[in-house]
């Protein structure tokens, strides 16, 4: 649990640290533009594969079978490594073509220096589908502290990267952090996994389960594709917005993730084995009222998170992301951006929940289907609202396609399994939405004083957090009034994880480079 919290904070710093030297300027966008492709990549083979392949290699090693489990691994790792040394050679060699299709809206010049990076960053796919395969056979092993460390290892090297190779380097010493923080999660893993000595250079391709890793596999790859398709039209529509937008929307959507990332994730993992036991119980009553706690729960974090980010978008911005070349037009242009994808966060975090819900009541069909069409919707919403709104019509369209999205699985789980508790559910989340509004419009009432900070960071970061202490202390006192039950709940499961010892959620011990 602690080096999941320290791969969040050192993840948010190497944000602070790449606008501090890069700000808005046409170079970050270049980059995040370049990391697109190998962003979809290896978020295909890491997310996917993993996904498919822990529940079969986990089967073998409960039936103690595990020369056959290692055989299928073994199988895997290797040709995976061969696949993608192929994948990346080749994206290599044709970054000269696609590059200009995702970034058609940027000038030669530009145009060039992102095909450069793109090759720079290719290897990296290889590293980071391997790293993510050797995490899932660690975590089947019940050893958790290599993979723990993949995170703090990508973020530490880019940061020193950055600090260090600025001045010499520019933009590139991002790549060149990016690379080397990348390889640093496969690097970190090794030891422990070479000393489980068990794997070899051995390919079965006959092995049996290899086509039961295969049906798995289908619908999680559509699935996945389907969440990297949307970051792909993003750029790609980004990039014809003026020199900014792209990287603004890459602090905004990392700023509005980061209590996803800690808190309705952790919800998610803890809930998901408790859904799945249940429903191979047909204890559909005990499903009900988990998905429904689950929510909750999330609502209790998202609903206060959206209005807190929408009454202090630009202190907030000021006091992280301020200084060195993220000057005052940059903080602009990222707080004017912030409250289209904040008001998003709910949505996001309710459909963490219901997909675990889907997949543990093993549907996944119907799961991968929504996913597919919000995308459609995404993309449609972004061709309508380009033209008028620029880059808050994309933030904004992410956030109706995400809302839309968990309507559908809303109504999927529903059908699955037989009703919830909707009554309670819609009660709990307006006195959750009464307490938020009272945090907000105190918030409101402290910015309308008119006080004014000096341009230090200290200065900027004191009124930020008094702010923000302030806004929490009023949120709670109101929860307390209005008697929401989740403010006890949520206490009691803070210190039962703590008295139990359990596991941090493994989504949040890998960082995406962009």
């Amino acid at each position: 649990m602690a080096a999941t919290l320290g791969s969040t904070l050192l993840g948010f710093l190497r944000e602070v640290i790449n606008a501090k030297y890069y700000g808005t300027q046409w170079q970050m966008d270049t980059f995040l533009a370049a990391a697109t492709v190998p962003t979809i990549l290896f978020g295909l083979f890491n997310g996917a594969l993993v996904t498919a392949l822990v529940p079969v290699f986990s089967e073998y090693l409960a039936r103690e079978d595990e020369a056959e489990a290692w055989r299928l691994a073994n199988t895997i790792v290797n040709m995976l490594g061969i696949l993608l040394v192929l994948l990346a050679t080749v994206g290599w060699l044709a970054a000269p073509y696609y590059v200009p299709i995702i970034a058609h809206g940027f000038a030669p010049a530009q145009m060039k220096l992102t095909i450069d990076m793109t090759r720079m960053l290719m290897p990296t796919i290889v590293a980071v589908s391997l790293s993510g395969v050797i995490s899932a056979m660690l975590n089947a092993y019940h050893r958790f502290r290599a993979a723990a460390m993949i995170g703090i290892a990508l973020n530490v090297a880019t940061i020193i990267c950055v600090v260090g190779l600025n001045r010499s380097l520019g933009i590139y010493a991002l790549v060149v952090g990016t690379l080397v923080g990348l390889f640093a999660q496969l690097i970190v893993q090794l030891p422990a996994f070479l000393s489980l000595r068990r794997f070899r250079f051995e390919i079965d391709i006959h092995h049996p389960g290899l086509q039961r890793l295969w049906m798995v596999l289908g619908p999680i790859i559509v699935g996945s594709a389907a969440g990297q398709i949307a970051l792909f039209f993003d750029r790609f529509f980004a990039s014809t917005l003026p020199p900014g937008y792209i990287a603004g929307m890459n602090y905004v959507t990392k700023l509005v993730n980061f209590p996803q990332q800690v808190f309705a994730a952790a919800i998610a993992t803890v809930i998901f084995p408790l859904l799945a036991s249940q429903f191979a119980a047909e204890n559909r009553i005990g499903v009900r009222r988990s998905v429904v706690l689950g929510l909750r729960l999330v609502n209790f974090i998202a609903i206060p998170a959206v209005c807190a980010l929408i009454a202090l978008s630009t202190p907030m911005v000021s006091a992280l992301f301020q200084r060195g070349n993220f000057g005052p037009a940059a903080t602009l242009l990222t707080s004017s951006l912030l409250p289209y994808s904040a008001i998003g966060l709910i949505a996001l975090g309710a459909n963490v929940v219901l997909t675990r819900c889907c997949f543990a009541c093993k549907e996944t069909s119907w799961t991968v289907t929504i996913s597919v069409f919000a995308v459609l919707i995404n993309v449609v919403l972004s061709l309508i609202w380009l033209p008028s709104l620029g880059a808050r019509g994309l933030l904004l369209a992410n956030s109706v396609s995400q809302s839309i999205q968990a309507i559908l699985l809303f109504w999927l789980a529903w059908r699955l399994v037989g009703g919830l508790q909707l009554r309670k559910l819609a009660n709990s989340s307006m006195r959750i939405i009464g307490a938020s509004v009272v945090m907000m419009m105190a918030l409101h009432w402290i910015g309308a004083l008119g006080v004014h900070t000096d341009a230090s960071f200290a200065s900027r970061a004191w009124f930020l957090v008094g702010q923000v202490a302030i806004g929490g202390m009023v949120f709670l006192g109101a929860a307390f009034l209005f008697r929401v039950e989740e403010l006890q709940l949520a206490a009691r499961f803070i210190l039962e994880k703590f008295e139990r010892n359990v596991l941090a959620p493994p989504e949040n011990r890998s960082a995406p480079i962009a």
